[in-house]
């Protein structure tokens, strides 16, 4: 009965936190209440609800996981709100050379690659696990074809080459991350001579590799975690939108004062913003609830559309 009352526990931690690291705004205990499984029912017992709340939120801080309680703007009187910022959770790019995989061995212990164990993972990135330091899994995270051929393009420091929704990308493979559930790659796109990022599921087929050595990976990674919506593989199209007055001084403090396009005489704004991740923008779109319009371009629109009809299966 404790082992079962500790994973329940543990997947409503783990729900909590993505919850709290991918929502646009900060969510209230309410919005924690109706949007995160595993609480209990706040109608039947706000206090009940309150105390589980509150520790997991300390257990989340005691982990290093920095929850952070914002004001929200327009509120009156002032509510506040609880978020993780993503700048603050993610880990930046180590830059680990070849001597340094020992320093991974015991997290690749510790999680399955669906298809590949730690252990052999670690085999093929080039390092040799210690003899009798098996562990327990802790977790597993879903695998592609294309993750172990582009561990090693980014170790040799090779071009790919790879049919992306159609199309052939030549892309200079500069590091992988998982997130969201998904794998990515970031890279330098040759066709677009730009950095992109692939999501790996989209990948149609095999990665051919080409000469190692032929690109040196930058000094300073781009910042891949400030917005969502440009994480993509996509050409960039220019997205309007309007966001209501009660939402306006949130969404200017977290794209900045320069994708403003217009105030309106009511208090609401229209803002631009260059979106190449169209699922990530979707994201940020839904995080206003209704209080806000995609205006352009059309097609953009009627994505968006499509998707939230087909939610409601109408």
């Amino acid at each position: 009965m404790a082992s079962s009352s500790a994973n329940v526990r543990l997947e409503r931690l783990l729900n909590l936190t993505a919850a709290l690291l991918t929502t646009s705004r900060p969510l209230t205990s309410a919005d924690i209440a109706e949007r995160v499984p595993g609480y209990p029912d706040p109608t039947e017992g706000r206090a009940t609800f309150q105390r589980a709340f509150e520790r997991d939120k300390e257990a989340l801080r005691d982990m290093g996981i920095p929850v952070t309680l914002i004001d929200l703007p327009g509120s009156e009187p002032v509510e506040q709100g609880y978020q993780i910022k993503r700048q603050d959770y993610v880990l930046r790019d180590p830059g680990l050379e070849a001597d340094e995989l020992g320093a991974i061995h015991l997290a690749l212990a510790a999680v399955r690659l669906d298809g590949l164990p730690g252990t052999q993972a670690l085999w093929k990135l080039g390092g040799a696990p210690e003899p009798g330091t098996g562990t327990a899994t802790l977790a597993a995270i879903p695998s592609v074809p294309q993750l172990v051929p582009l561990f090693g393009a980014i170790a040799q420091r090779a071009p790919v080459r790879f049919s992306y929704r159609g199309g052939s990308r030549l892309v200079d493979p500069y590091r992988l991350a998982f997130s969201r559930g998904h794998w990515y790659l970031d890279g330098r796109d040759h066709d677009r001579d730009a950095p992109r990022q692939f999501r790996l599921d989209r990948v149609d087929g095999d990665v051919e590799l080409g000469e190692p050595g032929s690109f040196e990976r930058p000094a300073t990674m781009p910042d891949r975690t400030a917005q969502p919506w440009e994480l993509g593989g996509d050409e960039p199209v220019l997205a309007r939108m309007a966001i209501d007055a009660e939402q306006a001084r949130w969404a200017v403090d977290q794209l900045g004062p320069a994708a403003v396009a217009a105030t309106r005489p009511d208090g609401s704004i229209v803002v631009e913003v260059a979106v190449s991740n169209r699922d990530g923008f979707r994201s940020f779109v839904l995080g206003f609830l209704d209080h806000a319009e995609v205006l352009a371009p059309p097609d953009l629109r009627d994505d968006l559309v499509a998707w939230l009809t087909g939610m409601v299966g109408g």
